[in-house]
């Protein structure tokens, strides 16, 4: 099949689960009430939001810079910006687009190789995405008790009572469960070799291998500490962008640091989904993880919305500066060319 024709399927694909999921999420919300509670929103914290955002992309940049400097380029931070932000517009269009994107405009601009760029983004990728597991299982201890909680009345409690109501007994349930899991992992070890064999499985092999890659490259950097520096600074604005926006509601005022740093994670799992902008899925896992405090789904995709919409605008507004800048610069490049060959 042609290649164009799989990208349009996969686009319209995307867009579709996006769409399907916004519909879901959204259905049973009355829209006059919804539309109330966004005018009834404090948006000074909004505004706080958009401006924690914007210097946490600043800081990516620079720390994008950072790790392009042991390759023996020395790019231009605003260009790293320009780029970076083209590519945040460009996963508005098609997931994982995004990428390809800021390092082929950044090739435009500094003329570093796509290659050798994307060999950075893969870094990056890999530590945000141990940082962002290391978050969640400090989150999960922090809040013991109440993920605790959650999970056993929620999760297991419903289960087992559904297994015991089949079978007779809570023991019998018990049992049952042990038995199976005992069975999935002798199978798990007797074709292990199969296992290893299967795409899905290569692929997280490979994610793993790129953490551990990526957590080596930075150890070797010699500006390694302004790296960290700059991961650090991304992840708290990042905490920042989400804890203000408890205060732009009422409901959601009460709820701490802490607990944005689990909207974060899931959040952060919302986006890495492969629908466009996260949108749907962000609205979605964000309002669900909300209610785990109590508050209501409603007021959940209220604030959800409220979020990702500031964090949309903020791309689009910036990343299609972007744009014209990359573009500009390159007219000024093809200018310079040509009158460096007209003066031969």
């Amino acid at each position: 099949m042609n290649k164009k024709i799989v990208n349009i399927i996969k686009y319209i694909l995307f867009l579709s689960i996006g769409g399907v999921l916004l519909y879901f999420a959204f259905k049973d919300i009355p829209l006059d009430k919804f539309i109330e509670s966004i005018k009834q929103a404090n948006f000074f914290w909004v505004g706080m939001n958009v401006l924690f955002g914007l210097i946490a992309f600043v800081s990516r940049a620079i720390r994008w810079k950072i790790a392009i400097e042991p390759l023996g380029y020395n790019v231009s931070k605003l260009n790293a910006f320009y780029s970076l932000m083209l590519g945040y517009l460009a996963n508005m269009a098609f997931p994982r687009l995004g990428e390809v994107t800021r390092c082929s405009a950044l090739y435009k601009t500094d003329k570093v190789p796509v290659s050798k760029l994307l060999g950075t983004v893969i870094v990056e990728r890999a530590l945000d995405l141990t940082i962002l597991l290391s978050i969640m299982i400090f989150v999960f201890f922090y809040n013991i008790d109440l993920f605790g909680n959650f999970i056993l009345e929620k999760i297991l409690n419903p289960a087992f009572i559904s297994i015991s109501d089949k079978f007779g007994s809570v023991g019998l349930a018990y049992a049952i469960i042990v038995a199976v899991f005992f069975i999935l992992t002798l199978l798990l070890y007797i074709f292990r070799k199969k296992l290893a064999e299967i795409s899905l499985v290569k692929k997280i092999f490979y994610l793993l291998k790129d953490v551990l890659d990526g957590i080596k490259t930075i150890y070797k950097m010699e500006k390694k500490l302004y790296f960290v520096f700059h991961t650090i600074v991304i992840w708290l604005f990042y905490t920042l962008m989400t804890y203000v926006v408890f205060f732009a509601l009422k409901e959601t005022s009460y709820l701490t640091f802490a607990d944005a740093l689990f909207v974060l994670v899931f959040g952060g799992i919302g986006m890495a989904l492969p629908v466009q902008g996260g949108f749907g899925t962000y609205h979605a896992i964000v309002a669900l993880s909300l209610t785990i405090y109590g508050i209501s789904y409603d007021t959940g995709l209220v604030y959800a919305t409220i979020s990702h919409e500031a964090q949309t605008l903020l791309v689009l507004i910036v990343g299609g500066f972007s744009a014209i800048m990359i573009s500009l610069h390159k007219k000024t490049n093809t200018l310079s060319d040509e009158f460096k060959e007209d003066s031969k």
